[in-house]
């Protein structure tokens, strides 16, 4: 099957059976999103896997009662940090000249063009703009979950400073985004699986320009 073809199948599961994925595919999952493209680099997010059934049934409190929470294998939080700093900058930057086994003047010079410009400005703007991240990262974990062959539910239908309390996440400096459950749907309970995907027309989506 190809690739397209598993995107095409994929949707949004509202009802998930409590079957475990095993573990390499969640492990695949896991480095889809490590491998996603980010701004720079910097990878300014943390993801936070759920297992334990009482933190789920915590989180499902605050996601609007959302079944998939508490229903699925594995619950993914996509955490944002919560402003660009000069150590966390730093920190990418070293990280990869130590991995490269090299420094680059280019790559030195592009290190102080965004500890002279990030860390200055507002904390709402540098956040709003690490949050964005975690949506191509989002994106990379639902294509590879549909490759695996795991449903999942990209969810932004939960009170986020309600999340960050319940994981500790302002002490890490960090702020919840959205969460993936992922698992295996129950065909039965779920009104959606056998709808047939709706998607804009390729003429109303897409504008050439030559």
């Amino acid at each position: 099957m190809s690739f397209i073809q598993k995107l095409n199948e994929r949707y949004a599961t509202k009802a998930m059976n409590g079957n475990v994925v095993p573990q390499e595919k969640i492990d695949n999952i896991l480095e889809a999103i490590r491998l996603a493209p980010t701004s720079s680099g910097l990878q300014p997010f943390e993801v936070f896997v759920i297992t334990n059934p009482d933190v789920k049934a915590k989180i499902r409190e605050i996601a609007w009662n959302q079944p998939q929470v508490t229903d699925c294998s594995h619950l993914l939080v996509f955490a944002a940090w919560d402003n660009y700093t000069a150590d966390r900058i730093n920190h990418m930057f070293d990280l990869t000249n130590e991995i490269r086994g090299f420094k680059n003047e280019g790559w030195e010079n592009y290190r102080q063009q965004l500890l002279e410009g990030y860390p200055k400005r507002e904390a709402s703007k540098n956040f709003e703009h690490a949050a964005r991240q975690t949506y191509i990262a989002l994106m990379a974990g639902l294509a590879q979950a549909a490759f695996e062959g795991v449903d999942s539910t990209p969810m932004e239908g939960f009170s986020p400073d309600a999340l960050d309390e319940i994981l500790g996440l302002k002490e890490k400096n960090l702020r919840s985004t959205v969460i993936l459950p992922v698992g295996y749907r129950d065909e039965q309970k779920d009104w959606l699986v056998k709808l047939v995907k709706v998607r804009k027309p390729m003429d109303q989506l897409v504008t050439q320009v030559d």
